[in-house]
């Protein structure tokens, strides 16, 4: 879809009225873009999406407002629906997709301006355990809030969770395990991290299916959520 440039009626060019309505008409382009962005990623359409970033970004749209009000509310819509039911993984897996390759075309020009992401993260599976279903929708709604997401996979021993959090200056650690026989190998990436110089530095999330509140506080966990979308809203307010 072109955009074209929205031009003034006034017949007086040049007055304050044209150069008002010039600005109106860029403002309603720019609304009209971003939301396009948003519904084109939340039905999953990738090529579209990096489409529309490109048009916006040709048609003069800072790269943090296509960011935040295209790419980030949209996913931002996704995850509120999956948090209410109202959409399942399969609509979470191809909108994650299609805001990871929006995000890929903005890159270059939100690094041109010095556009940060809101915080590192490391996400993992402990020690024992190779499921990663739960862990690739944390990532996937942690990304869909800004947050840049460092996936040191699953059967990750305590030491990769402290040297990933090391190596990339992360705020947060976060622990999956989905197995009553692994959820005990939390603990032990848990104190590894707090007896390091990263001890009251980085905050640690925990979930999965065995995993409760009550769990978190006895390993001395930051955090605790019982779902994905949860998890990211969390992770936000931890790194405020």
């Amino acid at each position: 879809m072109v955009y074209e440039n929205m031009v003034c009626e006034n017949m007086v060019c040049g007055d304050t009225v044209c150069a008002f309505d010039k600005e109106r008409g860029r403002a309603a382009m720019t609304r009209e873009i971003l939301v396009e962005i948003s519904d084109n990623l939340q039905e999953g359409k990738a090529n579209a999406v990096v489409e529309l970033v490109l048009e916006a970004l040709e048609a003069g749209v800072p790269p943090r407002t296509i960011l935040d009000q295209g790419l980030l509310a949209g996913m931002g819509i996704i995850g509120g629906k999956f948090k209410a039911n109202e959409v399942f993984v399969p609509e979470v897996l191809v909108a994650a997709r299609a805001m990871n390759r929006g995000a890929e075309a903005l890159k270059p020009a939100l690094a041109a301006e010095g556009v940060r992401a809101r915080g590192v993260a490391v996400i993992g599976t402990v020690r024992g355990d190779w499921h990663d279903i739960g862990k690739n929708l944390v990532k996937m709604m942690m990304e869909g809030k800004g947050i840049e997401m460092i996936d040191i996979g699953v059967d990750a021993p305590p030491e990769r969770f402290l040297e990933a959090a090391r190596e990339h200056g992360a705020a947060i650690v976060c622990c999956s395990a989905l197995l009553t026989t692994t959820m005990g190998e939390i603990k032990p990436v848990v104190d590894l991290i707090k007896g390091s110089e990263l001890g009251g530095k980085v905050k640690i999330m925990v979930g999965g299916a065995p995993i409760t509140q009550g769990f978190c506080e006895q390993v001395g966990a930051d955090c605790y959520t019982p779902d994905a979308a949860t998890a990211a809203d969390a992770a936000i307010s931890l790194l405020r």
